[in-house]
């Protein structure tokens, strides 16, 4: 049996419970796509464009991709660094990297020569898989400059020309060797989605990622007809597993991949396609919502799944009347934990995360003792269930830090549960801004603010202040004529928020950064701010 230095198993007492309650499987990823493949071989498995993949065709690049990895001596538990974007060629790559027992390292487009040397290095890895080049950027050159720098990178494999490196191509020559692969063993590496530093390395069991995509497909694509649309990258595990595009071809439905980001352009690939899930982040709802404030907008088939950010009901409620969609409102972390509630015409705005998917899934709120605090009091979120990790990949001092010894993880956001046991997140406790000894929530500000009519989106952080310690900065982003910024403050007043909360200074921008995921850069939009003082 193969051992995989650096990461750390589940506890055989956890394994042998969550299997017998039925929420793991004796299965492995592979196992289960390569069945839905050949249950549903002559459907449509992926789109993108004008290319239409059937599952059997997807069965086949991937046997003849797996074929060339094995050729080039990738053996079961090798990492390989994964970088492609939004293709049918990703996901072929995915599942043949899957069924030879070697584990994906799923890199974002995005990512550059900082990021990609050091995944590869962290993760040992064997390979890195690229385009040759994407929106204008030659990956195969910095694959090239990876494979020089990191001693345990052998190969580099390029979709498209190679230029002197090895081109992903098929080899529909011999069937791939078979091999052994164990289900408590690492499928994937995910990425964690903080903005500072390289991400932390989150294996994801064959078991606990399968449990993850069976419960967010029983709440989700369970009701529909599965056609899912990938606007994000599949890279991001909110659209490859929650369900995203792998629950979708569990289900023996068609996985759609966007080329574009325009709503114009989505609607009608929506209505093309027949399109019945995505997944956006609440930036980019509100591009659909402006956009459907111009044009007539009607998606009756449509569940949008929001997540990602704080996305409050009055808000929520407004993207549902003016896309015409359903939606529901979902919080997770790259670690596992999911909760999510669907959004209904009821009044009020509760502006929660509603309850986990799972009814093993455990969530708490702490004090700074990790004591138990009682429904209705904000602390620190800890998660524990059947598919929330227990460890990062060779990080023992991280996950000291982020692990309690009975398993919990935390997620290091503030949160509170009330007396329904519904989840309300505040904001990370990182994001708090201590003013005069005033703890601020920023995600909670940025909520309100985007109550503000013509207020498209926002971002709360801290600036130095010799008095305070820190002060609130508001940078905020109108689709119409810009207020006076009293306005602002005074609609906050209005909306009950406490006097201390109430931003400094409110300072209007054209856009705000965010990260290749979609989320708010804090770290970019404070450095921009302390490089304007410098001024």
């Amino acid at each position: 049996m193969l051992v995989l230095d650096g990461f750390v198993p589940w506890p055989l007492e956890v394994v042998v419970n969550y299997i017998r309650s039925g929420h793991w499987e004796d299965r492995t990823l592979p196992d289960v796509l390569l069945a839905a493949c050949a249950q549903n071989s002559s459907r449509t498995a992926l789109v993108r464009g004008d290319d239409r993949i059937t599952y059997a065709e997807l069965e086949r690049e991937s046997a003849g991709l797996a074929v060339l990895f094995q050729r080039h001596r990738i053996r079961p538990l090798d990492r390989v660094v994964l970088q492609l974007p939004n293709t049918p060629r990703f996901v072929t790559t995915l599942l043949a990297l899957l069924r030879i027992g070697a584990i994906p390292v799923l890199a974002l487009p995005g990512h550059r020569h900082n990021e990609l040397t050091q995944l590869a290095d962290r993760s040992g890895a064997v390979a890195c898989v690229v385009p040759d080049r994407h929106e204008g950027f030659d990956h195969g050159e910095l694959a090239r400059s990876v494979l020089a720098e990191v001693n345990s990178v052998r190969h580099v494999f390029v979709d498209g020309e190679p230029a002197g490196s090895t081109q992903l191509e098929p080899d529909f020559g011999p069937d791939p060797a078979p091999v052994e692969i164990d289900p408590t063993d690492p499928a994937l590496f995910l990425l964690s989605g903080g903005t500072t530093g390289v991400p932390k390395l989150i294996p994801r069991t064959h078991q606990d990622y399968l449990c993850g995509i069976r419960a967010s497909s029983a709440a989700l694509l369970d009701h529909l007809d599965p056609v899912y649309l990938a606007v994000n990258p599949v890279a991001h595990t909110a659209a490859l597993g929650c369900p995203g595009v792998l629950g979708t071809l569990l289900a023996g439905g068609t996985a759609v991949l966007a080329t574009t980001r325009r709503p114009a352009e989505l609607f009608e690939l929506i209505e093309r396609e027949r399109v019945s899930l995505t997944t956006l982040v609440p930036p980019l709802v509100r591009t659909w919502v402006d956009a459907a404030r111009k044009q007539t907008v009607s998606l009756p088939r449509l569940m949008l799944q929001v997540g990602s950010a704080k996305f409050g009901m009055t808000e929520a409620r407004e993207a549902r009347k003016l896309l015409g969609c359903s939606m529901s409102n979902w919080f997770g972390v790259g670690e596992g934990m999911m909760t999510w509630h669907r959004v209904e015409n009821d009044s009020g705005d509760t502006g929660g995360e509603g309850r986990p998917l799972l009814s093993a899934d455990e969530i708490v709120v702490v004090d700074e003792h990790d004591n138990p605090l009682p429904p209705g009091r904000e602390g620190a979120l800890l998660v524990r269930g059947p598919y929330t990790i227990r460890a990062y990949f060779r990080a023992p001092e991280i996950n000291a830090d982020s692990f309690t010894s009975s398993g919990f993880f935390r997620t290091g956001d503030l949160a509170r549960i009330n007396a329904d046991g519904e989840l309300d997140v505040l904001g990370r406790i990182k994001d708090i801004v201590n003013r005069g000894g005033n703890k601020v929530p920023v995600e909670e500000v940025e909520h309100y603010l985007l109550t503000y009519p013509g207020v498209i989106d926002a971002a709360v952080f801290g600036v130095p202040d010799a008095v305070l310690g820190e002060r609130t900065h508001a940078h905020v982003v109108m689709n119409t004529e810009r207020p006076e910024p009293g306005a602002i403050k005074r609609h906050l007043r209005a909306r009950g928020l406490a006097t201390y909360k109430i931003p400094d200074r409110v300072v209007f921008a054209a856009q705000l950064p965010r990260t290749p995921v979609g989320k708010l850069d804090r770290r970019a939009l404070a450095a921009e701010s302390a490089g304007a003082r410098a001024k």
